[in-house]
């Protein structure tokens, strides 16, 4: 369960370092007058607003389909015991062909 927890942090962390460099870059060009630069850097905003909010949701979704799937495993164990033996015949028969 903590590992899971670790794992979602670090993707989370590293979505926020994204989206601080690209939030550095929109700081950085403020001064440029072009009208290109000025049209990207408003793009660039525009997105940021929106994957902020974007990210927050996947990242609440992401976790949640970690928690069903661990109670899943937990209720009945011997589903994902055969499941997994399964796809793995299938893997092994499949890379076995030429």
């Amino acid at each position: 369960m903590v590992n899971k927890q670790d794992n979602a942090k670090a993707m989370s962390q590293e979505m926020q370092h994204i989206i601080e460099h690209a939030r550095a870059l929109v700081d950085a060009t403020s001064g440029e007058v072009d009208d290109r630069i000025k049209a990207a850097r408003a793009a660039l905003q525009e997105r940021l607003t929106a994957t902020t909010g974007e990210a927050g949701r996947l990242e609440d979704r992401l976790l949640e389909t970690v928690e069903s799937a661990d109670k899943f495993i937990h209720v009945k164990p011997y589903y994902a015991i055969g499941g997994t033996f399964i796809a793995g015949l299938f893997l092994g028969w499949f890379m076995s062909r030429k």
